[in-house]
């Protein structure tokens, strides 16, 4: 199925600090965040709207969602802590005993064809959700986009790598 650049639709994978994060609860991803701040100048001589507006602040991104793919490295990425056994035979995970703070770069690759990159984020999370016969538990997770340590834009979006080189063919 070719790419539609005119549409950004489904979530093919989400990278945080070069770890692939795994599944992602269908309908869970919200893009959350903030609207545009401005502030209305009024004139005594022009009644009924502003002579001009000032803008104090862009719309800001911070992704909501859950991760339901809940092995011990997930865990441990989102999270923090210590993992217990040897890779690739984890047998555990023991959740951390200071404040954690998980910073890196983000990538969200799009099933359309585009990825999003987020170069200075923090991820937060908790254990969430239900424990039941019917619903699995998951990682609650929120994504907060900082301000590049360079500067430069706090988050792009561009063709993927894949949906570029099927371009060029």
């Amino acid at each position: 199925m070719a790419a539609n650049k005119n549409f950004i639709y489904g979530i093919a994978s989400v990278t945080f600090s070069d770890f692939e994060i795994g599944y992602i609860e269908k309908g869970s991803w919200d893009w959350g965040g903030t609207k545009p701040e401005s502030v209305d100048v009024e004139a005594e001589q022009v009644p009924g709207a502003p002579v001009l507006t000032l803008a104090q602040k862009n719309g800001q991104i911070a992704p909501t969602f859950n991760i339901i793919q809940l092995n011990y490295e997930n865990i441990q990425k989102v999270l923090g802590g210590t993992l217990t056994g040897t890779k690739p035979n984890y047998t555990g995970w023991n959740a951390p005993s200071d404040l954690v703070q998980n910073s890196g770069k983000c990538v969200i690759n799009f099933v359309s064809g585009q990825t999003l990159t987020v170069p200075n984020s923090t991820l937060l999370g908790n254990l969430g959700g239900k424990l039941t016969l019917t619903e699995v538990s998951k990682l609650e997770c929120q994504l907060k986009v900082n301000k590049p340590e360079g500067g430069g834009a706090p988050y792009t979006i561009t063709d993927s790598a894949s949906a570029a080189s099927t371009a060029k063919a």
